[in-house]
C-alpha cells in the first residue's frame, strides 16, 4: 500500500465521483478561489463531497461494519471468509490497520475545507448554507476519526486522538495529533457554528439542521452531558420533521430511499458509489457473501440472537434470513452444542442492506446500490431514553424506549421499575444490527464486550473472548507508513 498522509490531499476521490465535477478544477489552498466562483460551483463541489462519503473505506461500508464486527453482534465460522480480521481484532502497525479510515477521512476533510474556504469568499446565502453542510461533515469526520484512533472522552480525554485539520494545509505540512478533549471541543464548536446556517427542511441526501444536531447528541452522550444530549434529542423528536416507522412499516422501510426516520442518509448510486454485490455493506451479512457462491462472511452472533429470541414475533426478524452455518459445527464440546442448538436453523443473515429478504435493493437498477442510513430517528429516541435515565427521569426513559419496544409485540412495556441502561442498550442492539452502532455504545459505557467464539471453529489468538475498552486493540494503531511520512505522529500505546 502506498504511503498515505493527510498532507497529500487526494482530490481524485471527487474527480471520479461526479461527472459535473470535472468542470471544476481541483485545487489547493492558493487556488481555491478559482474553484468556487459562485453558488453553482459550490453545489457541484458539495455533490462531489457527498459522493466521497460513500467510499467503501468509510461510510460506504467499512465504518458501518466495523461497529458490528467488533462486538457480540456477529461471529465467523472459519478463517478467511472476509473482514474477519475486524472480528479477531487483528490490528498491528503494519497489518489490519484499517488505514483507509485515515486516508479517506482526511481526504474528505480537505474537500470540506476547500468548500468552506471557497464559499467564505462569496457574499451569497446559498453558498453559505453549502459551507455549513461541509462544516458539519468536517465535524462528523473528526468525531468518528477520534473514536477510531483515540480513547473515549469519558475514559481519558487527555489521550491523543487525531490531528485537527480546519483549513487547507500546504504541501509538506506534518501535523501532530490533538487530544481527545481538543477534538471534541472542536467538533462541538463546528457543529454549533454551522447549525444556524442550515435549513430545517428535510432535503433528501443532504445534511440539514437536524442532522447536525444528531451528531451533537452522539458527542454529548460520549461526554456524559446527559442533560445536553436529552435537550438536543428532544429538539429533533419534537420538530415533527421525522416519524418512527410503525411495526407494520419497519421491514418495508429497507426497500425505500429516504424514509420517514432518515435523519442522515447518503445516496448510493449505480456506477458512482455502488460497491457491487461482493463489496457493499450488504454482502458482509448475507448468505453466499453477496454473490450466492462465497461462504458467508459474518453470521449473527449469539449475543444478538439471545436478545432477539426473547420474542419470536419481533418484526425485525423480517429482514433476517437463513445463514450457512454447517451441521458439523454442532459437533464438539457440550457448551458449543448447547449454544448451537439454539441457533441451528435460525436466521443469521441480515438483508437490510439489500432492501429486504427479496434482495431487490431500494428501487435502483442495482440491488447493492442501497443508501446508507447513518442516523435514524430510532437512535435519537434511544439517546433521549438513556440520557433521561442518566438524568434520573425514569418515566421519560421508559416512554422513549417503549416507542422502539413496540417492534417486539410479545414483550411487556418498560416501566419506571423495570427500565435500566442495559435494557435501553439491548433495545438499541436489536434495532441497529448491521448499522454500526453497537461497538460505540459498548465502548462509551465501558461494557464488557463478549465475542461469540462459541460458534466458530477458529481459535482467536489476538484477543480474549471477553474484554472491555481497556484492551489496547479497541483503538486502532497508527499506520507505520503514516508515521514514516509524518514523524510528528505518535503511536497508540500497546502497538
Amino acid at each position: 500500500m502506498k504511503k498515505i498522509s493527510i498532507i497529500l490531499m487526494a482530490f481524485a476521490l471527487v474527480l471520479t465521483s461526479c461527472k459535473d465535477f470535472l468542470d471544476v478544477a481541483p485545487t489547493n489552498q492558493a487556488a481555491s478561489e478559482i474553484c468556487i466562483s459562485n453558488a453553482d460551483d459550490a453545489k457541484v463541489m458539495l455533490n462531489g463531497l457527498y459522493n466521497a462519503m460513500t467510499s467503501s473505506s468509510f461510510y460506504g461500508r467499512n465504518f458501518v461494519i466495523y461497529g458490528d464486527l467488533k462486538t457480540d453482534h456477529v461471529t465467523v465460522e472459519s478463517n478467511g471468509r472476509g473482514y474477519d480480521y475486524m472480528y479477531a481484532y487483528q490490528h498491528s502497525a503494519t497489518s489490519g490497520t484499517m488505514s483507509g479510515f485515515w486516508s479517506t477521512g482526511y481526504n474528505t476533510i480537505m474537500l470540506c475545507n476547500n468548500i468552506i474556504e471557497g464559499c467564505a469568499k462569496l457574499d451569497d446565502a446559498e453558498a453559505d448554507e453549502y459551507a455549513a453542510q461541509a462544516q458539519t461533515i468536517r465535524a462528523m469526520f473528526h468525531y468518528d476519526l477520534a473514536r477510531l484512533y483515540g480513547k473515549c472522552w469519558n475514559d481519558d480525554k487527555t489521550a491523543l486522538a487525531v490531528p485537527i485539520v480546519n483549513e487547507t494545509v500546504p504541501a509538506g505540512a506534518q501535523l501532530p495529533r490533538n487530544t481527545v478533549a481538543e477534538v471534541y471541543d472542536f467538533v462541538l464548536a463546528e457543529l454549533d457554528a454551522a447549525a444556524p446556517r442550515l435549513s430545517k427542511s428535510k432535503e433528501d441526501g443532504f445534511i440539514n439542521y437536524y442532522g447536525n444536531r444528531a451528531i451533537k447528541a452522539r458527542a454529548l452522550m460520549d461526554m456524559e452531558n446527559y442533560a445536553g444530549a436529552l435537550q438536543v434529542a428532544e429538539e429533533i423528536i419534537n420538530s415533527g420533521k421525522y416519524s418512527l416507522y410503525t411495526p407494520d412499516e419497519w421491514v418495508d422501510s429497507w426497500a425505500e430511499q429516504f424514509g420517514s426516520e432518515s435523519i442522515i442518509e447518503i445516496g448510493m448510486y449505480v456506477n458512482e458509489g455502488d460497491n457491487g454485490s461482493t463489496g457493499d455493506i450488504g454482502c458482509v451479512f448475507i448468505i453466499g457473501g453477496g454473490n450466492g457462491k462465497n461462504p458467508q462472511y459474518m453470521l449473527a452472533g449469539l449475543g444478538w440472537l439471545d436478545r432477539m429470541y426473547e420474542d419470536p414475533t419481533d418484526v425485525r426478524w423480517g429482514v433476517m434470513g437463513e445463514d450457512d452455518i454447517r451441521d458439523s459445527a454442532l459437533e464438539g464440546d457440550e457448551l458449543k452444542t448447547v449454544k448451537m442448538e439454539r441457533r441451528h436453523g435460525s436466521f443469521g443473515s441480515c438483508w437490510k442492506y439489500r432492501g429486504g429478504l427479496e434482495g431487490k435493493g431500494d428501487g435502483k437498477a442495482s440491488n447493492s446500490a442501497v443508501n446508507v442510513k447513518l442516523c435514524r430517528l430510532s437512535e435519537i429516541y434511544l439517546i433521549a431514553a438513556e440520557a433521561a435515565l442518566q438524568s434520573n427521569n425514569k418515566a421519560k426513559a421508559a416512554e422513549y424506549t417503549n416507542e422502539i419496544r413496540k417492534r417486539s409485540p410479545a414483550l411487556p412495556a418498560y416501566t419506571e421499575a423495570t427500565i435500566t441502561r442495559k435494557a435501553i442498550l439491548d433495545e438499541k442492539s436489536k434495532e441497529f444490527f448491521s448499522e454500526g452502532i453497537r461497538y460505540w455504545d459498548l465502548i462509551r459505557t465501558n461494557s464488557t464486550i463478549e465475542m461469540d467464539d462459541y460458534t466458530t471453529d477458529v481459535v482467536v489468538t489476538t484477543r480474549e473472548t471477553s474484554f472491555n475498552r481497556s484492551f489496547y486493540k479497541c483503538i486502532l494503531p497508527m499506520y507505520k507508513d503514516e508515521m514514516n511520512a509524518n514523524p510528528n505522529i505518535v503511536q497508540n500505546p500497546g502497538y
